[in-house]
């Protein structure tokens, strides 16, 4: 099967809760950078700032969902990522818990910010 082309290919290929995680993702990422375009980055759906730089990009997995933010937007919100599994930069999103809607949503408010603000670019 091809790789997906579009985010909406990409999410059309998932089933159940993970395209439940994926759409809730999606929803504040439109509303917190809605100058952003979304494309296809690494087989996954990315947000791209006008500017050319990755903001986050999103994966679904077998148990899980994944959102990938700079580490620098990460480390900003390590107290209020308790209790979720963390990497350098990405943040797990198990299926059958909610979605952190208002935490995503400060998420990329905060990688937005720090693009144009303070120049981060992706990893």
């Amino acid at each position: 099967m091809d790789r997906p082309q579009t985010v909406d290919a990409y999410i059309e290929r998932t089933t159940g809760k993970s395209r439940e995680v994926l759409e809730q993702v999606r929803a504040p990422a439109l509303e917190g950078a809605p100058e952003a375009s979304e494309a296809i980055k690494w087989g996954h759906p990315a947000w791209v700032h006008p500017s050319g730089t990755i903001l986050f990009v999103a994966s679904a997995h077998a148990k899980h969902a994944n959102v990938v933010f700079t580490p620098s937007t990460r480390e900003a919100f390590d107290a209020d990522l308790d209790g979720f599994s963390i990497g350098k930069g990405s943040v797990k999103l198990p299926y059958g818990r909610p979605v952190p809607v208002d935490l995503l949503r400060g998420m990329i408010a905060f990688r937005v910010r720090e693009h144009e603000d303070d120049g981060v670019l992706w990893m």
